[in-house]
């Protein structure tokens, strides 16, 4: 095993729970303790609060491809990675000190250019610490990698809401900014142990005029944009799921749970689901067929429906006037996480391995990219159906089963398109330190 991978694990999980922590109790914060610049309560509504939400979110994976760019032709992915870090912390330092729509715009600016452009660089750095002779520990390194990013999405999803509840913003926001600048340490910390491949430079557009890469890349792009729908639906769990939540039993096994804490359940699944699905479910599924890559994109878009079906019931019983436990959406979130296992970790490292040499961090930026869209998709139609008061024009039951109605179809045409898809694998040369 490379001696960097730890850096880069230990790294990646303080740097999760510093942005899941901070972006878990985003949409309270904005309709409960958002301040005017004299300091008197100023919430946003539950629609204005979705919109701010979704378009921060598609921010955060369009700066991916400023930090691709910057990775693979100018300053490295370890140079561009540290750089980034340092604007990633002063923006959790802006959302800790101002509580005011000043600060969570200067706030959320810095974090959406810092977390998203270093996001492509640590993910093909990971990849760029493997050669063909340790090529076969690939898979499992980004199953760890993926792992360690739940594992901090999980700490944080359950202590951030709290101390927003009992300690206020201030302190909420301020301890992912001190996880942040621990995660830019600990990366800093395993600079000698890293394998640096260089920026390709002129390499860079050479790669990009030539045909057959091209024809690669296009290829990639159709793929992402059936992804982006998934994304539309699965970041509605940090919104409208949450907002549904308000409207729910909290009690449940002998807890009660904050509305934002419910996210906890989806990092603590994937702790568990990643090695079911890779060493029971994988394993069994490959005596009976090929498991591929884009099998496995399939069965998630496939696997998403369901997922967002049951909200959509849950919906029905509080318009009759029953009040559902919180049990039926972990249960939700239970089946949107096997999609996530399906979906996500499976394009991480396909974005990987798919990639020219030269351009690992740039095709990883495109797959963020897919995010970039499926949230700009969730904003789009959320904007399309809200009423001048502010109010929905389609919500509650029919809100839901609009998005799984489009989910549906993208993952038909998706299967239909993608049959006959050939997958090669393109890795670095031998590692060199």
């Amino acid at each position: 095993m490379p001696g960097g991978v730890p850096f880069i694990v230990a790294n990646e999980t303080a740097e999760r729970f510093s942005y899941y922590g901070m972006r878990g109790i985003l949409v309270v914060f904005m309709t409960r303790h958002l301040l005017s610049a004299a300091g008197a309560p100023a919430p946003m509504s539950d629609v204005e609060a979705r919109e701010w939400f979704h378009v921060f979110a598609a921010a955060v994976y369009f700066f991916p491809l400023l930090g691709a760019v910057l990775a693979d032709c100018l300053l490295g992915k370890y140079r561009t990675i540290l750089t980034l870090s340092v604007v990633y912390c002063a923006g959790h330092l802006a959302l800790a000190i101002d509580e005011t729509r000043m600060g969570l715009a200067i706030g959320l600016t810095l974090i959406a250019i810092g977390s998203g452009g270093i996001k492509p660089c640590v993910s093909a750095h990971v990849g760029d610490q493997f050669g063909q002779g340790n090529a076969p520990l690939l898979q499992k390194v980004f199953g760890w990698f993926y792992l360690a990013i739940n594992l901090g999405a999980f700490i944080s999803s359950l202590l951030t809401p709290y101390l927003l509840e009992h300690a206020g913003a201030h302190v909420a926001f301020g301890v992912p900014g001190l996880l942040m600048l621990l995660a830019t340490w600990v990366f800093w910390l395993g600079r000698h142990r890293f394998v640096h491949v260089p920026p390709a430079g002129a390499g860079f557009i050479a790669e990009l005029r030539s045909p057959a890469v091209r024809a690669t890349l296009w290829r990639l792009c159709g793929i992402y944009l059936f992804v982006a729908v998934f994304w539309a639906l699965y970041d509605q769990t940090a919104s409208a799921w949450v907002q549904q939540a308000d409207k729910m039993d909290k009690h449940f096994l002998g807890i009660e749970w904050l509305s934002a804490q419910v996210q906890a359940v989806n990092p603590m699944l994937i702790l568990t689901l990643v090695p079911v699905f890779s060493y029971v479910v994988y394993p069994a599924a490959a005596r009976i067929v090929n498991v591929t890559a884009i099998g496995k994109i399939a069965v998630g878009l496939f696997l998403t429906v369901p997922a967002f079906l049951i909200p959509a019931w849950v919906e029905m019983r509080i318009a009759a006037g029953v009040a559902p436990s919180i049990g039926w959406q972990l249960l939700a979130y239970l089946i949107i996480t096997a999609a996530e296992v399906l979906v996500s970790i499976t394009c991480l490292e396909f974005s990987y391995t798919q990639a020219p040499r030269a351009l690992k961090s740039l095709v990883m930026s495109l797959y963020f990219l897919s995010i970039t869209a499926g949230n700009l998709l969730t904003w789009g139609v959320n904007l399309m159906i809200q009423n001048a008061d502010g109010s929905s024009r389609i919500s509650g039951q029919a809100y839901y089963l609009l998005f799984a109605a489009m989910m549906t179809a993208a993952a038909v045409v998706f299967a239909l398109t993608t049959r006959g898809y050939r997958e090669r694998a393109v890795l670095q040369e031998e590692a060199v330190g």
